[in-house]
């Protein structure tokens, strides 16, 4: 639960420093480093796990049970979006993170990464979603990733998503609580970062390509 708050902490203070909202309930914190002003720029989330903001100022905002909102520069929420992948929202898993393709502007494409629930358990999958025009939901979601193997306990999902300077998609996934045999071995996806091309594709200069027993769709262990 500390780490919940922790984490809603860091999403509010974020959205603060970027949205245009008045301050109604601000406070401020004393810490060693100085004053933090924390300012409650909305509510009514349940979890809050990941944001990504649209070139309009708004932004996805992905809660773990499963929804993502769109929050206003007022401090609104949209509604849940439709479309959204099925999630497992069991111990730590659920709707992690989300950003926005490089080419967002043009093709409103985004990406989800969540707990999915598979044959022998759940494991981190990301899919490539398309906000429709409307901006209500998500018109089609296509996996490109899966985590492997699937694991039966509910630790450890990772997730966060990040697009480097060349467009390919970086994918940080938890060790699912095995951290000293499957994080360690080199042909799996347990507690490794993957790098793939937006659609799912390896790059031609993954390191896994090079390195024998590696599996080319990871990046490091």
């Amino acid at each position: 639960m500390r780490t919940l708050r922790s984490l809603s902490l860091v999403v509010f203070s974020a959205l603060s420093a970027v949205l245009p909202l008045a301050a109604a309930h601000a406070q401020t914190v004393q810490t060693r480093s100085g004053p933090i002003v924390v300012e409650r720029v909305t509510a009514g989330l349940a979890y809050p796990w990941g944001m990504a903001f649209m070139p309009d100022g708004r932004a996805l905002v992905t809660e773990r049970p499963g929804r993502v909102r769109i929050l206003s520069t007022d401090g609104t929420l949209s509604a849940p979006l439709t479309g959204v992948p099925q999630v497992s929202a069991r111990g730590q898993g659920g709707l992690l993170d989300v950003t926005l393709d490089p080419q967002f502007a043009q093709n409103r494409t985004g990406y989800l990464c969540y707990a999915e629930a598979r044959d022998g358990g759940t494991a981190t999958a990301v899919s490539s979603v398309v906000l429709s025009a409307d901006g209500a939901g998500f018109e089609k979601a296509t996996v490109i990733f899966r985590q492997d193997p699937v694991g039966d306990t509910g630790r450890h999902f990772g997730c966060r998503l990040v697009f480097d300077r060349t467009g390919a998609l970086f994918i940080t996934v938890g060790d699912r609580g095995n951290r000293m045999n499957d994080a360690q071995a080199r042909n799996n996806t347990i507690g490794k970062v993957v790098r793939l091309r937006p659609d799912g594709g390896i790059p031609a200069d993954n390191p896994g390509l090079k390195r024998e027993g590696w599996l080319t769709s990871v990046w490091s262990i």
